[in-house]
């Protein structure tokens, strides 16, 4: 840690903002859908719709779009009529892809406990109001 700093050494601003770009990426709710769907090799437009469930067309085009510019995804358009357009995940979203793996782990392992938490949380926090309204309970600040 650095003088006069909680954080550690490694958390520093460009880490951090690097940090949120890739969670960006992974936290939005199509980006690693389509990572996963393009990780198997060239697909067509209509192909990778179909896969993705609950996606518009619209919403494709704006994430094919973005996670093209990020580097994540390559688009290739072959000449022909009327052209036919695939999408491939690229070595860097292949590594993006596979890091998401452990957090997946991590949340299917520990939801239960999560979820667990939040009820107890919420209970205690139903049970404090309740404390408070009562005539003579405690005051809020």
């Amino acid at each position: 840690m650095t003088a006069g700093s909680r954080l550690p050494d490694d958390v520093e601003p460009d880490t951090c903002a690097a940090f949120r770009d890739a969670l960006d990426r992974v936290g939005s709710k199509w980006g690693i859908a389509i990572i996963a769907a393009a990780s198997d090799g060239p697909i067509r437009f209509a192909e990778l719709h179909r896969s993705i469930p609950g996606i518009s067309r619209r919403m494709l085009t704006l994430t094919l779009r973005t996670l093209e510019r990020d580097g994540l995804i390559t688009r290739t358009v072959h000449p022909t009529v009327p052209p036919q357009v695939e999408y491939t995940a690229t070595a860097l979203a292949e590594e993006l892809f596979a890091s998401t793996r452990a957090l997946s782990a991590w949340a299917r392992d520990n939801h239960a406990k999560v979820a667990a938490a939040r009820a107890a949380y919420d209970d205690g926090e139903a049970a404090r109001h309740e404390e408070r309204d009562r005539p003579g309970g405690p005051q809020p600040y």
